[in-house]
Order: structure tokens, then sequence, then C-alpha cells
């Protein structure tokens, strides 16, 4: 019992809650990042891909459209 506790605390923690930790950091930090920290975030990105896929649809960082 506790050897699927621990596979379900790990594959929480893998695809949700460090992918949703992490799209809030791209958001705020993508546009003002030095180079080391661009490849963090590029490895980071390549780490936990299928969190970031499985949250992607839920999650919409676009700017709001201008008013003309």
């Amino acid at each position: 019992m506790a050897v699927l506790a621990s596979y379900i605390i790990l594959g929480g923690a893998y695809l949700i809650v460090i992918p949703l930790l992490l799209m809030f950091y791209f958001k705020a930090r993508w546009f003002k990042t030095g180079s080391w920290e661009r490849v963090f975030i590029c490895f980071a990105a390549f780490f936990f891909f299928p969190g970031l896929l499985l949250l992607s649809p839920f999650l919409n960082f676009r700017p709001e459209l201008r008013k003309l």
C-alpha cells in the first residue's frame, strides 16, 4: 500500500504540481531571462513535457485583445 501511495504522489508531482509551477514561472520570466536561465527553462520544458502537455489546454496565458 505504501508503494502505491508513493507512486501516486510522485506521479501527481511529475504530471500536475511541478508542470503547473513551471507554467507560471514561464509566464513570469519568459521575456526577462538571461541565456542560462533560458537553458534551464528549455530543459525543464523538455523534462516535464508530459505534464505540460496535460495542463496546456486548460491554461491560457495569451494577452487580452486590444480595444480599437
